[in-house]
């Protein structure tokens, strides 16, 4: 497809009959695999992937790390629990992962960043140049921003950062995340348009996320399969959204393939 997105840095992969938490929000109605997800990539001119790990399974990475092992051109985070070794860490990254997911909504124990297993962990996401990547509810987003960069680690942040619905781009969590850019060590996935409260909220968050940044440190992602959306958005519409929200085109080739191919595939 004309002037599509090189990376996709934000989708999921999963099979109906893997393991669930007990806490999953959602019963994925139909296999999500890589070969499904390769071949929508290829339909719409999509070069490269990064696997977000779905919170939906918890620490089961299998799928994923077997996904990356077979495509070279796919990345992806991954749920460890803070003991998690240095050699189980490294063979991670030696098989193409890329990061660390921290799920902080919808669980019923939030990870603390302050205790010593998180501090622990969060040396050896940094010692392995990796990043921790997060969903954050709005009212606790400063805090984490607060407690990984002050571990000196890279942070991502999902889905605009998901501002508090009454407040938008006023409320205190967007706020500190424009700050964050600002600073250099976080960047900003403009994905999960359909989850917002209305096309013009996303509309208004992409536009101060451009005005700070103007277009680094942003970088997009469909959220295929569209989680509890299935049937009511397509790929050709997340790739439609970004072009909404970033009508020059410069800056769209920065957010779609310069920036996420330094970040995640060193390039």
């Amino acid at each position: 497809m004309k002037d599509s997105p090189l990376v996709d840095t934000h989708f999921h992969l999963y099979l109906k009959d893997m393991p669930l938490t007990s806490w999953a929000w959602h019963k994925p109605p139909e296999d999500a695999s890589a070969e499904d997800f390769l071949q929508v990539m290829d339909r719409h001119g999509i070069g490269f992937g990064v696997i977000a790990a779905a919170s939906l399974h918890g620490q089961y990475n299998d799928y994923v790390i077997r996904a990356l092992r077979r495509h070279k051109r796919l990345r992806g985070t991954v749920f460890v629990r803070p003991e998690t070794d240095m050699y189980t860490l490294e063979r991670m990254k030696a098989d193409g992962v890329v990061g660390i997911r921290l799920f902080f909504r919808r669980v019923p124990d939030p990870p603390d960043l302050t205790s010593p297993e998180y501090r622990l962990l969060l040396r050896r996401v940094r010692d392995l140049d990796w990043h921790v990547h997060t969903l954050v509810s709005s009212p606790m987003l400063p805090q984490v921003i607060q407690e990984v960069e002050g571990a000196g680690v890279k942070l991502v942040i999902d889905h605009f950062g998901k501002p508090d619905e009454q407040l938008g781009v006023n409320c205190p969590g967007f706020q500190a995340l424009l700050a964050a850019v600002e600073r250099g060590r976080t960047w900003v996935k403009m994905s999960g348009g359909f989850r917002m409260p209305s096309p013009a909220a996303a509309r208004s968050y992409a536009q101060a996320l451009l005005r700070v940044s103007g277009g680094e440190r942003l970088m997009w992602g469909s959220d295929w399969p569209f989680a509890a959306f299935e049937d009511r958005v397509s790929y050709a519409q997340t790739i439609a959204d970004l072009h909404d929200w970033v009508p020059d085109a410069a800056t769209r080739r920065l957010i779609g393939g310069e920036t996420p191919m330094r970040l995640y595939f060193g390039q």
